[in-house]
């Protein structure tokens, strides 16, 4: 057991070393939900107070535990074909107008920003397939904070949770069922090329640049202003002109920046930048 409960001050501590560096923004409300899904992780170190795992995460040099502690920060809930109708308009007309851009010359290039366990990535890759875009003619790049579900990403094998929404020509071609399990078939898995990447991180980001599409969608929930702010100006800097970015139909990009153009079609909102 815990000797002491979560003091303001050590809260308020903890709360700005996440955000420093990671970019996620936790509000006064959210301090019940830090203390308690931090407890697990101090119940299993042996760590008698809030205060030692915070001296713990400021001096370690395993970067395992920054990562817990951001995962145990945020949601990874993630499954495949998530937000079907911003994947039905990337899929029949941004699609075919970017390949159009890219004139068989040159690779499309697609990047899934805070991919966590891989559906998204996957999903586009299977679009892009069914709509017989070569494999040598793509590449999709998928990154996230955490090594853990990029580990997980990297091996592809799903619960009955996150195939659900797949169509079911899809589950055929590209998977195999065994026990409850579904392992995603090589042609996909191979297709995706999974990097640790931090949005906020300028340096982090320079190494993907030149991208058509960007999906980056359920992550600015985490951030505040600011941070969105640097988020979005990096991944306008790695954007082609004329490229598209998605972010989640919850998200807004409302005093956020005016650098990207927005569009909507059918209902689904993007940005271009132009």
């Amino acid at each position: 057991m815990l000797n002491m409960p979560l003091g303001e001050a050590t809260f308020k501590d903890i709360r700005d070393y996440i955000y420093v560096n990671s970019g996620i923004y936790i509000a006064d409300s959210k301090k019940y939900l830090i203390e308690s899904r931090l407890s697990r992780i101090l119940q299993e170190k042996k760590l008698q107070s809030f205060e030692e795992y915070l001296r713990m995460i400021k001096f370690s040099s395993n970067g395992d535990e920054h990562v817990r502690l951001f995962d145990a920060v945020t949601t990874n809930e993630t499954y495949f074909f998530r937000e079907p109708q911003q994947l039905t308009v990337f899929a029949e007309e941004i699609l075919s107008t970017v390949l159009e851009q890219k004139k068989g010359v040159k690779k499309l290039r697609i990047w899934s920003a805070a991919c966590s366990s891989g559906e998204e990535p996957y999903t586009l890759s299977m679009i892009l397939l069914e709509k017989r875009v070569l494999p040598a003619k793509f590449e999709i790049y998928a990154s996230d904070l955490s090594e853990g579900v990029l580990t997980s990403a990297k091996r592809a094998v799903y619960n009955s949770y996150s195939v659900r929404n797949i169509p079911e020509p899809y589950m055929k071609k590209y998977f195999t069922n065994s026990s409850q399990s579904f392992a995603l078939h090589d042609s996909v898995k191979n297709s995706v090329n999974f990097m640790k990447v931090n949005l906020i991180d300028n340096k982090n980001m320079t190494s993907l640049r030149n991208m058509d599409v960007i999906f980056c969608r359920n992550v600015l929930i985490y951030f505040d202003t600011k941070a969105k702010q640097k988020v979005i100006s990096n991944l306008y800097d790695s954007l082609n002109p004329g490229g598209y970015l998605f972010i989640g139909q919850s998200e807004s990009l409302h005093n956020v920046t005016r650098a990207l153009r927005p569009s909507v079609i059918n209902k689904v909102i993007m940005y271009q930048k132009v």
